[in-house]
């Protein structure tokens, strides 16, 4: 196994799923959710990453060729998306717990598109690109893994701090997570129609 790629792979996609930079996010949207429900969304919201990641990876550039979608069309919807999720947590309509879902919310935003995300999709596509035999794919395979692992771990040991911030602060981080998931929200849409300016002024 190549242990520089599985280096790569790690370190890239760690910094891309950043889950110290998810903890808010996820406390945001589960903070007010029984422990073990908690535990359940950040379950089921990493194996759908981890799903998604292996998908892309397998048949991502085929299946966006099959579509005619670019992959800055796909950076653009997760950034529509996640815009509406922001405004969600922005106005506190998430707080109704007649609407909210465990599996609704660990499929959308948890699983994708902020742990599965464009970037994510995107570098794995790029890391299989460049791999050359099998022992490439297996240290690429590994890498992800390890990185949904460290998600997991973030994530599952993240109530320690919702017993510390308790119900008021959990409201505020709220407000905070919305402010951030709207401003990843405009800067994955501003790079989607910076990336359609570039692609159609090189043709």
């Amino acid at each position: 196994m190549d242990l520089k790629l599985f280096g790569e792979v790690f370190v890239t996609l760690l910094v891309i799923t950043d889950p110290p930079g998810m903890v808010p996010i996820f406390l945001a949207l589960t903070g007010t959710l029984p422990a073990r429900d908690r535990i359940r969304a950040g379950t089921q919201a990493v194996a759908l990453a981890l799903g998604v990641i292996v998908v892309f990876a397998v048949a991502g550039q085929t299946l966006l060729d099959y579509l005619h979608v670019d992959l800055p069309a796909l950076q653009g919807a997760g950034g529509l998306l996640l815009i509406l999720i922001s405004l969600a947590l922005l106005t506190g309509k998430q707080d109704d717990p007649n609407q909210q879902v465990t599996s609704n919310i660990a499929l959308v935003p948890l699983g994708t598109p902020l742990l599965a995300g464009p970037g994510a999709i995107v570098a794995t596509m790029l890391f299989v690109q460049r791999a050359d035999g099998m022992a490439d794919y297996v240290a690429i395979a590994l890498g992800i893994v390890a990185v949904m692992v460290a998600v997991w771990l973030t994530l599952r040991f993240s109530g320690v701090i919702v017993k510390i911030l308790r119900p008021s602060g959990i409201e505020v981080l709220t407000r905070i997570a919305g402010l951030l998931l709207a401003a990843i929200a405009v800067q994955l849409i501003a790079d989607a129609v910076a990336a359609f300016v570039a692609d159609y002024a090189a043709r």
